[in-house]
C-alpha cells in the first residue's frame, strides 16, 4: 500500500510545521542519542504490536474451526496455554517499549523546548530599544512562554506519535497485503477519501489557529499594559474602561478557539465515519472470502485487527491536526522573532575597549528613530575627561537620544560617537557599556534581594564591595533597618521602597561599576527635600572624578556643572559655563527668574513661551 495521503495533506496545509522542525533541527540533533534510543523502542513497539493479534489467529484456526475433529480437545489445551502466555508476554513487552519510547521522546522534546526558550530570551535582550519601543511586552511574553510551550506539541505529543503510527501503518500494510492483497486494496481505498475530506478542514484549522495565537498575544498585551500601570488605572478609575478592552480581546480569542475546536472535532468525526465504512466493507467482503475458502477465519480476524490499528494514524491525524496547527502558528511567531536582526550588534572584528579616561566627542552626529525624521542634526560636542556637563532643553530636543548614543543603545545615522578617540562601533558593546553607569529618574529594581539588585551593577562584586557601594549611596543605614537587611526581597520594580530609597539603591548599583563615565537622567526629579539632600550627596560621591552628563529639567541640577549644553530641535543652540548659558537673553532663563515668577504668581511657562524662552522640563 502507498504512503497515506493524510501525511502529505498535513504537510501541504501546515508548511510552518516543516519550517519549524527544520529551524530547530540543531537542537534536535543535540538530542540524537536520546532520540535514537526512543526510535529503537518505537520499532520494538511496532514489531510487538504486529505480533499481538497472532495468538488469537492460531486459537481460531487450530481450536475453534477444527473443534469437532478427533484429538482437538487435547491440542486445544496446549494451544490455549501457549496463546495466553504469548498474549501476556507480547502485551507486557509492548507496554515497556511504549513507556521507554514515550519517556525518551518527551525528554528530548522538553530539552529542545528549554533550549529554544533560552535562545529566544537571549535574542530578545539583544534586540535594540527601537524594537522594544515598537513591540508590545505582553505579546513578547506570550511568544516566549505560550508559543514555545506549543512547540512541545510538535516535538513530542503529536509529531513523534504520528511518526510511530506511520511506521506501524507501513508494517501492517505489508502484512495485510501478504494475507490477502485484494482486501488490502479495498482498505486502501479509504485513504484517498480521507485526504479529500481532510485537506479543506486542515487548511481552515491552520488559519483559525494562527489567528487565535495572534489574539492571545493581543490579550496578553492588554493585560500586561493594565497590570503595569495599576496606579494610573485606579487613580483615574479606568477599571471599567480597561475591562471592556480586555473583554473584547477575550471574546475574539474565545470565538477563534471555539471555531478551531469545532473544525478539529468535525475532522475527527469524519474520520470515524470513514473508518467505520471501510471496516464494514472489509468485514462483508472478507466473510464472503472465508465462506468461499480463500481465507481462514483466523486470517479474517487478523486482517480486521490490523485494519483497526492501521486506521489509527488517520484518527491521530484528525486528533492532532488542531494541536499541530496551533504549534505551527506558534513556531512561525517564534521564528519571526528570531529572524528579527538586532539593529545594534558587534561589528566583525570589534575589539575590547581599553580602560576609558572619559574624553567624549560627538562628531557631526545625526540620528533618527524613524527614517526621514531626525532627532539630532549634525551635532558636534566635545567633553573632556572629568568634566560635568549639564544637558538641558525642551521636550523632544534630543537629550535622551544623545545619551542613548553614548551608551550605544542607538547607532548614529551619520557621524561618529568617540570615547578617547575610539569610534564606539569599533568596540564591543559589552566592553563599552560596562564603563558607563546610568541613574534614571524611574529607577528600575528587580523582585529579588537588595544585595542582588546592587550586585547587578557588577556581577562579580563581593559582599564587601556591595556594602561599600551602599555606604557611598547613603543606603546602608536604611538597608540594615529592613527585616532581612541586604537579603530582604523587595517588590517588583522596588514597589516596597520609597522613591528616595529606590534612587539610592540605583546609585549604589551604578557606583559598584566604578565607571569613568556617568549619566544622570533626571536622577533628582520627584524627590522631596530630605531625600533630595541625601540623594544629591550620594550623586556627588558617585560622580567625583568622572565624566558626568546631567540631564535635567530643573536648572538647579546643572548649576554646578562645568559646562551646560542647551539643545533645541536636535541642535546645540548654546554651550558654555552655567552662568553664560542659563542667562542667555531671549532663549533661556535662570533658576532665580523661575522662582521669582512663581512667588509673584506670574505664568512662568506661558510667559517664557511668549518670549521664546525655553525651560527644559523633561527628557
Amino acid at each position: 500500500m502507498a504512503s497515506p495521503p493524510p501525511v502529505a495533506s498535513l504537510r501541504r496545509s501546515l508548511p510552518g510545521l516543516v519550517r519549524t522542525l527544520r529551524r530547530f533541527g540543531p537542537h534536535l540533533r543535540a538530542q540524537r542519542g536520546v532520540i535514537a534510543g526512543g526510535s529503537v523502542a518505537l520499532v520494538l513497539e511496532v514489531l510487538l504490536r504486529l505480533a499481538e493479534p497472532w495468538p488469537l489467529k492460531f486459537i481460531i484456526d487450530t481450536i475453534v474451526e477444527p473443534a469437532g475433529q478427533p484429538g482437538a480437545v487435547g491440542r486445544s489445551t496446549a494451544v490455549l496455554a501457549v496463546a495466553a502466555v504469548a498474549v501476556v508476554v507480547l502485551t507486557g513487552l509492548r507496554a515497556l517499549a511504549s513507556y521507554l519510547c514515550t519517556v525518551a521522546f518527551a525528554l528530548a522534546g522538553n530539552r529542545v523546548v528549554t533550549a529554544v526558550r533560552a535562545d529566544l530570551y537571549a535574542h530578545l535582550q539583544r534586540l535594540s530599544l527601537g524594537f522594544h519601543g515598537r513591540a508590545r511586552a505582553g505579546d513578547l511574553l506570550t511568544r516566549m512562554t505560550g508559543d514555545v510551550g506549543r512547540l512541545q506539541e510538535v516535538t513530542v505529543t503529536a509529531a513523534l506519535p504520528l511518526a510511530g503510527n506511520a511506521v506501524t501503518l507501513v508494517g501492517m500494510a505489508a502484512v495485510m497485503a501478504w494475507v490477502d492483497w485484494q482486501l488490502a486494496l479495498v482498505a486502501a481505498a479509504a485513504f484517498p477519501l480521507f485526504a479529500l475530506s481532510g485537506v479543506r478542514l486542515t487548511r481552515s484549522i491552520t488559519q483559525v489557529s494562527r489567528k487565535q495565537r495572534q489574539q492571545e498575544g493581543e490579550l496578553a498585551s492588554v493585560a500586561s499594559e493594565a497590570l503595569g500601570a495599576m496606579t494610573v488605572v485606579q487613580a483615574y478609575s479606568l477599571e471599567a474602561t480597561l475591562e471592556r478592552r480586555f473583554a473584547m480581546s477575550n471574546r475574539r480569542s474565545l470565538r477563534d478557539g471555539v471555531k478551531a475546536t469545532r473544525l478539529s472535532a468535525g475532522l475527527e468525526r469524519t474520520t470515524d465515519v470513514l473508518v467505520a465504512l471501510a471496516t464494514g466493507l472489509v468485514l462483508f467482503l472478507g466473510a464472503r472470502r472465508v465462506l468461499s475458502g480463500h481465507l481462514t477465519p483466523g486470517d479474517l480476524i487478523l486482517f480486521v485487527s490490523y485494519l483497526k490499528q492501521a486506521f489509527r494514524p488517520m484518527r491521530d491525524v484528525a486528533k492532532y491536526t488542531g494541536r499541530l496547527a496551533k504549534a505551527s502558528a506558534s513556531g512561525e511567531r517564534i521564528i519571526q522573532l528570531l529572524d528579527t536582526e538586532p539593529e545594534i550588534r558587534d561589528r566583525p572584528g570589534a575589539r575590547e575597549a581599553p580602560s576609558f579616561e572619559g574624553d567624549v566627542r560627538f562628531a557631526g552626529v545625526t540620528f533618527a528613530h524613524e527614517p526621514g525624521r531626525p532627532v539630532l542634526h549634525d551635532l558636534v560636542l566635545h567633553v573632556r575627561p572629568g568634566e560635568r556637563v549639564g544637558v538641558v532643553g525642551p521636550s523632544g530636543a534630543g537629550k535622551s537620544s544623545l545619551m542613548g548614543l553614548l551608551l550605544r543603545l542607538y547607532e548614529p545615522s551619520q557621524g561618529q560617537v568617540l570615547i578617547d578617540g575610539h569610534d564606539l562601533r569599533d568596540l564591543t558593546l559589552a566592553s563599552v557599556r560596562r564603563q558607563v553607569a546610568i541613574v534614571l529618574q524611574d529607577s528600575v529594581l528587580f523582585a529579588t534581594t537588595v544585595r542582588e539588585n546592587i550586585g547587578f551593577g557588577s556581577p562579580d562584586a563581593t559582599d564587601a564591595e556591595i556594602e561599600a557601594a551602599a555606604l557611598l549611596a547613603n543606603a546602608h543605614e536604611f538597608i540594615t533597618a529592613l527585616p532581612d537587611g541586604y537579603d530582604t526581597v523587595i517588590g517588583e520594580r522596588g514597589a516596597t521602597l520609597s522613591g528616595g530609597q529606590r534612587q539610592r539603591l540605583a546609585i549604589a548599583r551604578a557606583a559598584i561599576r566604578h565607571a569613568p563615565i556617568v549619566v544622570l537622567d533626571e536622577a533628582m526629579a520627584g524627590l522631596d527635600g530630605a531625600n533630595e539632600a541625601e540623594v544629591g550627596e550620594a550623586l556627588r560621591r558617585l560622580t567625583a572624578g568622572c565624566t558626568t552628563f546631567v540631564i535635567a529639567h530643573d536648572l538647579a541640577a546643572v548649576r554646578d556643572a562645568d559646562v551646560v549644553v542647551a539643545l533645541e530641535d536636535g541642535r546645540v543652540v548654546a554651550q558654555g559655563p552655567p552662568g553664560d548659558v542659563l542667562d542667555l537673553s531671549g532663549r533661556f532663563i535662570t533658576l532665580r527668574s523661575v522662582r521669582e515668577r512663581t512667588r509673584t504668581g506670574e505664568p512662568t511657562l506661558a510667559g517664557a513661551r511668549r518670549r521664546r524662552v525655553s525651560v527644559a522640563r523633561d527628557r
